[in-house]
């Protein structure tokens, strides 16, 4: 019952929209009288919510959600440096981690001008489409952009990467520049820059700044982004290690 619980949430993805319940029966293979047995449970829960004929996820998955430990924590930690990445650029600032060959966004400040992002909080992406994603692939495993480049590119735009040899060659100047760009390969019109974020030898996470194409002049803006990274970086690290200091208290008795 909870694999099919967890079925009629998932059938959300990836955008969280509305949905009838012939709709998630369409999308879960459920029977109909189960599908409405679990939206009514769900619903009492909290964990969905209806509005007439339409199911929405409800807010105690936001909630649960944004206590997750270490997202929670990194989300808190880089607040101050997404903050001054901000104010130093005015444009769209990103905070993304990685699970498995996606990216998922933590947060996100909007810049002043409204831009057609794909991205949102809670929200998934390909690796290879996005600035954040080919940070975060170029300072993983190699096993992991062994495995991504293995496999066919997925293509949100005409311009998103398809050619395995040419991620491979990006992938490579990351490492050396630790900053990765992305231009109209998540949606047209906008071009992004991402540096890692690390806690140890690989990325724990990546932050960028995404701009219309007519305002994006690298020069300007990855001075900005590596030092935001940069900062991040030395409060997980120092952080991690005030873990590994920290004495062990064993309770009396």
């Amino acid at each position: 019952m909870l694999d099919k619980a967890a079925a009629v949430l998932d059938c959300f993805r990836p955008d969280g929209g509305a949905f009838r319940l012939a709709d998630i029966v369409t999308r879960t293979q459920l029977t109909k009288t189960t599908a409405f047995r679990l939206c009514h449970h769900l619903v009492r829960l909290g964990l969905l919510e209806r509005d007439g004929e339409l199911y929405r996820l409800g807010g105690t998955l936001f909630e649960l959600g944004s206590l997750v430990p270490r997202r929670l924590a990194l989300r808190e930690a880089a607040l101050p440096f997404l903050q001054d990445l901000f104010e130093a650029t005015h444009e769209t600032v990103h905070l993304a981690v990685r699970d498995g060959h996606e990216v998922v966004y933590v947060e996100r400040i909007h810049g002043h001008q409204t831009l057609a992002l794909p991205s949102r909080i809670g929200g998934r992406l390909p690796l290879s489409c996005t600035g954040v994603g080919k940070a975060l692939l170029a300072f993983s495993s190699p096993e992991l952009a062994d495995e991504v480049l293995a496999a066919p590119l997925p293509r949100l735009t005409a311009h998103s990467v398809s050619d395995p040899a040419r991620l491979r060659t990006a992938i490579e100047q990351i490492q050396v520049s630790a900053l990765a760009y992305e231009e109209q390969e998540a949606a047209i019109g906008v071009s992004c820059i991402a540096s890692p974020v690390f806690d140890g030898p690989t990325a724990v996470a990546a932050l960028s700044v995404a701009v219309p194409l007519g305002r994006f002049h690298p020069a300007h803006l990855a001075p900005a982004v590596r030092t935001a990274a940069l900062g991040l970086s030395r409060v997980l690290r120092a952080a991690a290690r005030s873990a590994i200091d920290r004495p062990l208290v064993v309770p009396a008795g």
